[in-house]
């Protein structure tokens, strides 16, 4: 049914070119421009993912997915405006993505207090996460892959960590919830935290800062810690078309029950996911590169030996790159790697998850100015998991306006 979905999908935006004149092209407004509406369409089709190297944290995989979002902005004069935005994912149920007030003291100056679900405040390819910024079709490691730690479940001990090396889509682990279940990626492109945000930017420097009920790896609509998120990031442009940007984020990230469950009461703010992130963009001409990388360290509890007694660290590097061949047309490839730092079991030492590393390479053509279709290869490889190769190729169609 889902894969229909998308077929579907694909064959009705194929035929949109002939008629495009009845295509919205830019976001609508109402009410003297007091009322703006958008959306983003993608419709993306590859074969199953036997290794789940692209699932995402809603359950799906990023090449087989159709995606609606819908957002809309209601401003209420100068200083005040509520934003907001519904996704749908393969013909689902909408869900709000995005919901919160913004509010902007001085109309002459670049500063703005945003208070709800919030937009990311950590890290560079969060803040382009819709498919149409997306020079490829799948997602850099750090926002997408799922690891084996789970927010709601602990092991017990290292032994019990490394048997879920490699399967970060279906972990399960002693302590807490029992059931098997998706895993934590590093940073989560397919959820938006809730909380207050401070925005502040001039022609050389952009800044922002945020206290959240969630984390990086788990946006939360409401609490389950007592405990906040605190995040920032600083960019700075010192040429025409350069970016270099730094971000850093800490917060527990254990619910308050399967902290009190591991060691009683009175430690649930101890189990933090701390992560650091650097990002840097160039462009010129024809070609556009990107290079980002993200360090997180999650502090568990020690339960019982073999104890993890040291943070379990993890290291996403991502560099991509896009040229532009010709009018509407363009290339574009992306080196991933995602590494874990080391646990001592009882009788084997490794790597808490299993490295993975992804090259995708791929393009695009502009059918008109807002509907693009792309196409990608992925050459995928696990150190662990039972699915350790996979060549995944996926086709995409986005149209927004």
């Amino acid at each position: 049914m889902k894969r229909a979905a998308v077929v579907c999908a694909l064959a009705l935006c194929g035929g949109l070119p002939a008629r495009a004149q009845t295509l919205p092209s830019e976001p609508i407004a109402f009410a003297d421009g007091r009322v703006i509406l958008g959306g983003d369409v993608s419709a993306s089709l590859g074969p199953e993912d036997t290794g789940f190297f692209n699932y995402t944290d809603y359950e799906h995989s990023a090449l087989r997915l159709l995606r609606i979002d819908l957002s809309a902005s209601l401003k209420a004069g100068d200083h005040l405006a509520v934003l907001g935005e519904l996704r749908s994912e393969n013909a689902g149920s909408p869900r709000p993505y995005a919901l919160y007030l913004r509010i902007r003291p001085w109309t002459t100056r670049q500063l703005d207090i945003q208070v709800g679900r919030v937009p990311p405040t950590f890290g560079a390819f969060a803040r382009r996460i819709y498919a149409a910024d997306n020079p490829l079709i799948g997602y850099p490691l750090a926002y997408q892959y799922l690891t084996s730690l789970r927010p709601d479940s602990l092991p017990a001990n290292a032994d019990e960590l490394l048997r879920m090396r490699g399967r970060g889509w279906r972990s399960n682990f002693s302590i807490g919830n029992p059931r098997p279940d998706r895993g934590l990626p590093l940073a989560s492109a397919f959820s938006w935290d809730t909380g207050v945000q401070v925005h502040a930017a001039t022609d050389l420097v952009d800044a922002t800062a945020a206290v959240t009920a969630g984390t990086l790896s788990h946006p939360l609509v409401t609490d389950d810690n007592s405990g906040k998120q605190i995040a920032g990031r600083v960019a700075v442009h010192p040429g025409a078309g350069l970016i270099i940007g730094a971000s850093a984020a800490r917060g527990p990230f254990l619910t308050e029950t399967v902290s009190r469950r591991a060691v009683g009461d009175g430690h649930n703010g101890d189990f933090t996911q701390t992560a650091w992130g650097g990002d840097i963009e160039y462009s010129r001409d024809y070609y556009l590169v990107r290079f980002e990388t993200i360090l997180s360290d999650w502090t568990v509890p020690v339960v019982r030996a073999p104890v993890i007694d040291v943070p379990l660290r993890a290291l996403a590097t991502s560099v991509e790159g896009r040229y532009k061949i010709a009018p509407g047309l363009y290339a574009a490839a992306r080196l991933d790697h995602l590494g874990f730092s080391e646990v001592t079991g009882a009788v084997t030492r490794g790597t808490w998850d299993a490295p993975v590393t992804r090259l995708e390479v791929g393009g695009g053509y502009s059918i008109q100015r807002n509907l693009i279709f792309k196409f990608s290869y992925q050459h995928n490889t696990r150190d662990g998991g039972r699915v350790r190769m996979l060549n995944l190729a996926a086709a995409q169609l986005v149209f927004w306006f």
